[in-house]
């Protein structure tokens, strides 16, 4: 993916008339996302089972529907604020459709999904990610997990955030970029950096950071963190506020700083940081248009929710939605079952 990824489309569901537009759009993503024969028609079914469900036993829910990270198709997150779930086998069981239990419909969206993946927690919510795309394109199943969402502030139709991944065997680059402002300058800011982030992702991050700054010279400039996971351990560099850190199960373990200044105005002489692998942590980056005070309220709820889903409870919770707002989660396939 040389190009950054659509902007996703967040649809709130506070009414059961939600329902229907999020059939709608999600059936226009899949569309729009190349998927073709019966593809669009199932995804439009998951996201009106998901925002169905939402929408009869639950509060403060939301849908955002998006393009897959690293293959062909969409994403549908369903992230609410509800009772939870007192069974979830049973309301994984294909057919269980008492209207009366969160989690009616839920064993046909497993069904129809190739990508499932559900946390439930009595008190906490619910949140969900069914993924839909081309048969054989792309990692899937043990492919390392990854979580993104990419919001435009209310009002704007283009988002002045962007994320990027690079994925060769087992080393994985990512982006994320923050242009100044929002609207269609910081826009085009964050994604001339993903596009040079592209062209040769693999090299060390000082010359990344170095490319960027010469391509965003004309541009409004951007603050920018780049991530490197290995084997060998974590490199991370980054030039204003996006924010970086590693989150295990008992809280963050590690907080990168960023160096001040803008890329493409005023970058200083790029430093990288480095830590040890650690096997059982997500990392995590994201733009200012997440609250970054959101780690002082922590719950083993939201640590220990696997990288697909992270990200979507993550912009639900703490979203400032005058703000652009990008997350991106990487963790380790074997958190995911």
């Amino acid at each position: 993916m040389d190009s950054p990824a659509s902007p996703t489309t967040h649809v709130p569901v506070d009414h059961y008339s939600a329902v229907q537009l999020a059939a709608t759009t999600a059936r226009r993503a899949a569309l729009d996302q190349g998927l073709t024969g019966a593809l669009p028609d199932q995804a439009a079914v998951l996201a009106s089972e998901l925002a169905g469900n939402i929408a009869k036993h639950a509060q403060n829910g939301s849908l955002y529907i998006q393009p897959l990270p690293l293959r062909t198709g969409v994403e549908i997150l369903a992230v609410d604020r509800g009772p939870g779930m007192a069974d979830l086998d049973q309301c994984l069981t294909d057919g269980y459709t008492t209207s009366r239990t969160l989690g009616s419909g839920l064993g046909a969206v497993r069904r129809i999904a190739d990508e499932f993946t559900v946390r439930t927690a009595k008190g906490a919510g619910t949140v969900v990610s069914a993924r839909l795309g081309v048969p054989g394109d792309g990692p899937a199943g043990g492919a390392p997990s990854v979580g993104a969402v990419r919001l435009p502030a209310d009002g704007e139709r283009s988002c002045g955030d962007a994320w990027g991944l690079a994925a060769t065997g087992g080393v994985r680059t990512a982006l994320v970029v923050d242009g100044l402002g929002h609207g269609p300058p910081a826009a085009e800011a964050a994604e001339l950096a993903v596009r040079v982030f592209h062209r040769d992702p693999g090299q060390p991050l000082p010359r990344l950071l170095g490319a960027m700054d010469r391509a965003l010279r004309r541009s409004r400039g951007a603050a920018v963190s780049l991530l490197r996971l290995s084997d060998d351990g974590v490199e991370q560099a980054s030039v204003g506020n996006v924010r970086t850190l590693l989150l295990g199960h008992d809280g963050v373990r590690l907080r990168f700083g960023g160096q001040p200044g803008v890329v493409g105005w005023n970058m200083p002489a790029p430093r990288v940081q480095r830590a040890p692998a650690e096997p059982d942590t997500i990392a995590l980056l994201h733009s200012d248009g997440v609250d970054a005070r959101w780690t002082h309220t922590l719950t083993p709820f939201l640590t220990g929710l696997p990288a697909p889903l992270l990200a979507g409870a993550l912009v639900h919770r703490h979203r400032r939605s005058r703000d652009d707002a990008t997350v991106l989660t990487l963790g380790p396939a074997r958190r995911e079952s």
